[in-house]
């Protein structure tokens, strides 16, 4: 077996370089030479994943414009009972064979046409869905007083992610922060003591608060404990810090007194 010699099969084609430049180590003696500079391929190369991205662009334009033609055709199937075509005893058994997964989409959707003025559904083609979903929030709430000319103008110059934080600002007084959604792959075994945990973080911040917080205060606790011995004190006072966020504003003041005393 040690003078056996492998035959690389005629289909393999060439192999590939076994040198891999700047995947190894960052110093080294002999450096390898970097490959020879190919313009004409460089400049198809990076043409395709513009144009790959400029076509993503434009379909989701098109999707957001047809989801807001999607919403207006359901309002008509409620109001019209088209439903009754297809033997259906009730409109929700409609979208339940429509919407198969959630419904909620189908409803966010169709409340655009219901809370928005006559004169902004017209130009929601312009801004799509999304952002519509966003007006609709606020027109819902200020009804005939809804600002419609500023709040279209600032939906069709804002990106989607920065338009939805400043409704939410102007919904409730405050600054919100990005966010983004994580997934976790659980267990049915392991599902009891999260849910009783979280459960639990709950009922100490106040039922306002989403599971979001309560598992960061769960977190910021293992945190806390974790390094109160011999631990890393930066650490500990990051979590120490997280957990007087959490505190109602009264408690946040006694817990400040409390400090003031004993540093006198």
């Amino acid at each position: 077996m040690e003078n056996s010699h492998w035959l690389t099969p005629a289909w393999c084609g060439v192999q590939e370089q076994r040198v891999l430049i700047g995947l190894t180590s960052l110093v080294t003696e002999n450096p390898p030479m970097p490959p020879k500079f190919n313009r004409r391929r460089a400049l198809f190369v990076l043409g395709k994943i513009d144009e790959i991205l400029a076509w993503e662009q434009r379909k989701e334009t098109e999707r957001d414009t047809k989801f807001v033609e999607l919403g207006r055709y359901l309002c008509e199937v409620r109001a019209g009972q088209y439903w009754r075509l297809e033997d259906l005893k009730c409109f929700d058994g409609f979208l339940e064979r429509r919407f198969p997964g959630s419904r909620r989409k189908a409803y966010y959707l169709m409340s655009i046409h219901e809370h928005l003025p006559p004169q902004v559904r017209k130009q929601l083609k312009e801004v799509g869905w999304a952002k519509g979903i966003e007006l609709a929030k606020l027109a819902r709430r200020d009804r005939q007083h809804f600002d419609c000319a500023t709040w279209l103008h600032k939906a069709r110059v804002m990106p989607k992610e920065e338009f939805k934080q400043e409704v939410e600002r102007e919904l409730t007084g405050r600054e919100t922060e990005p966010w983004e959604i994580i997934y976790f792959k659980l267990y049915q075994s392991q599902m009891p003591v999260i849910e009783r945990a979280i459960e639990t973080a709950a009922l100490m911040l106040g039922s306002d608060r989403s599971r979001g917080y309560c598992l960061e205060m769960i977190c910021a606790d293992f945190l806390a404990g974790a390094n109160l011995d011999h631990g890393d004190p930066e650490m500990l006072l990051f979590s120490m810090t997280r957990f007087f966020k959490f505190l109602p504003g009264e408690q946040q003041q006694v817990f400040l007194r409390g400090l003031t005393e004993k540093a006198s």
